[in-house]
């Protein structure tokens, strides 16, 4: 566009709104230019990392969750911009779906940073000061589950044959999977980790549930016309996206954590092997694009020898 047309296209989006188009040119006079350390926020984001202890790889620990909180919100972008179009092709569905998997992808990979970027001896002494918290506690990825699937395939595998679309989301919460890392189902009795977990989060998910129970991932593929859902493209993307989450990232979170934890609790008293471990729990995103023979053998099979040799 020439400065004309510039011009001509300010004067009408101003106008549009009710405002006077020289008072907002006349603003740009005296805005001061953005620089990068201003408009990344740079000094706001380097001072976020407040440590426990002076053990020096506490940092490594903090600024490794605090990279990974950040991908989630960027998967969380992606998912809405799926969820939120209406009659979406499936060229926008893979398009999205491609990134949120370069993302998991990232955080895949990345638990060598971790793993390998500690001194055992510092993380078991800095670790005692995290009591009751815990990586669980992590609200945006239950909201990466919540938008990727439906309910169901989120309740513990126990108790599925108990819910359908008419079960309260109160009753779905107090079953979700992950309740098996800090409740006894037998007496009803919660930790201090799901405790203060669901006072801080149980209202602001359950409302995220309700918003997403008819658009998320499964249930917006599951919408496409046929010829859509056989779309090969889109049908790799969508397996591609589950397998990353549900196995390849958790099992890489899995023996990071028991390089360190061995067979010890984790900091929120939680039993994370069985709660963790895909074999256990059977999280999977979009059941039906996976052969009976795959479904069965999910986190169990041949390819899950390499990670249980460590």
């Amino acid at each position: 566009m020439n400065r004309e047309e510039i011009l001509a296209a300010i004067d009408a989006k101003y106008k549009a709104i009710g405002q006077n188009p020289d008072v907002h040119l006349s603003g740009l006079l005296h805005a001061e230019p953005i620089t990068y350390w201003d408009y990344i926020q740079v000094d706001a984001l380097l001072g976020l990392q407040i440590q426990r202890t002076q053990l020096p790889d506490e940092m490594v620990f903090i600024m490794y969750h605090q990279i990974n909180e950040i991908l989630f919100k960027m998967i969380l972008w992606e998912i809405a911009q799926v969820s939120h179009t209406e009659d979406i092709k499936p060229e926008k569905f893979i398009m999205h779906l491609d990134r949120i998997s370069r993302y998991f992808d990232v955080l895949s990979s990345s638990f060598t940073v971790m793993g390998d970027g500690m001194e055992k001896e510092q993380y078991m002494k800095f670790r005692d000061t995290l009591t009751p918290a815990s990586g669980f506690q992590s609200a945006q990825y239950r909201k990466i589950e919540i938008a990727s699937t439906e309910l169901i395939n989120l309740i513990d595998f126990r108790f599925r044959k108990t819910i359908d679309r008419n079960t309260p989301y109160k009753h779905a919460w107090e079953h979700m999977y992950w309740q098996a890392a800090g409740k006894d189902y037998e007496t009803g009795k919660k930790t201090t980790l799901m405790a203060n977990f669901e006072k801080r989060y149980e209202k602001e998910l359950t409302d995220f549930m309700m918003e997403y129970n008819e658009v998320n991932l499964w249930t917006k593929f599951k919408q496409l016309p046929s010829a859509f859902q056989n779309n090969t493209d889109l049908r790799e993307a969508m397996r591609h996206y589950d397998r990353t989450v549900n196995i390849d990232w958790v099992m890489n979170h899995f023996n990071a954590a028991r390089k360190y934890l061995g067979d010890a609790e984790a900091t929120g008293g939680s039993n994370w092997q069985k709660y963790m471990h895909p074999k256990y729990q059977r999280r999977i995103f979009f059941p039906e694009l996976w052969s009976e023979e795959e479904l069965e053998n999910w986190g169990a099979d041949a390819y899950m020898e390499k990670f249980e040799q460590y």
